[in-house]
């Protein structure tokens, strides 16, 4: 389990909780708005040692409630599970951030108790998701199945899709709400340039244009706000 960044505190990546943030390099996606290049990429050395960090969340007991776990892709991590769990013992609550891609290694690290907490990327609509995932050909069968797994309730989740002008168009929005419709939760998250993006010259929606996302999928979803706006 590679630890390639710590966001020592957060209030805004864990609903509801005071939390700190983990950071893991390498994902099997492309996107080409993606924030974190150069982790998903890969082109960063190791932040600290496990035990580093575990030192750390003791010292934080009390203040922090829970530990999220984002990417790059996270379960592409190895040691992921244990860790979540290691986190968990110490008693502190745990989120995932995924993709949903790796629909085994979700499921199996929920059914492992590992999890209390999953936010899952809906890239775009089923017709332009692999140009909007950066991979051609993209198989969405596993996808649709990580989609199917956290609707059936067995963990607490959200959807949410970060938005992009050039990427993201009314249609989108249609087709994406009559895919989860009937969703727990959705979160649309404006496109931000970090300046370590994949693809420069990308732009954010104007904030009419992401209402009027929010309420074309309200007509499906029954919880549907903004984030970051």
């Amino acid at each position: 389990m590679r630890i390639d960044g710590l966001q020592t505190l957060t209030l805004l990546d864990y609903p509801g909780k005071v939390a700190c943030t983990v950071f893991t390099s390498g994902c099997n996606m492309r996107c080409p708005f993606c924030h974190n290049a150069s982790l998903v990429c890969g082109e960063v050395p190791p932040f600290m040692e496990k035990d580093e960090f575990f030192a750390f969340l003791k010292k934080r007991a009390g203040v922090l409630d829970g530990v999220c776990v984002t990417g790059g892709e996270p379960l592409l991590q190895e040691g992921l599970i244990p860790f979540l769990l290691e986190v968990k013992e110490l008693g502190f609550t745990t989120k995932l951030d995924t993709n949903g891609l790796l629909h085994d290694r979700l499921r199996a690290a929920v059914d492992a108790g590992a999890v209390d907490y999953v936010a899952m990327d809906i890239k775009n609509s089923k017709t332009h998701y692999a140009e909007t995932a950066g991979v051609p050909g993209l198989d969405l069968a596993p996808i649709e199945k990580s989609v199917h797994f956290l609707m059936e309730g067995k963990v607490d989740y959200e959807f949410r899709t970060t938005v992009v002008k050039e990427l993201h168009t009314k249609a989108d929005f249609m087709e994406i709400g009559q895919w989860l419709k009937g969703a727990k939760r959705y979160f649309l998250q404006s496109f931000k340039d970090s300046g370590d993006i994949l693809t420069p010259g990308l732009s954010a929606p104007e904030k009419e244009e992401l209402l009027e996302a929010r309420d074309r999928l309200l007509v499906d979803i029954p919880v549907v706000e903004l984030r970051g706006v």
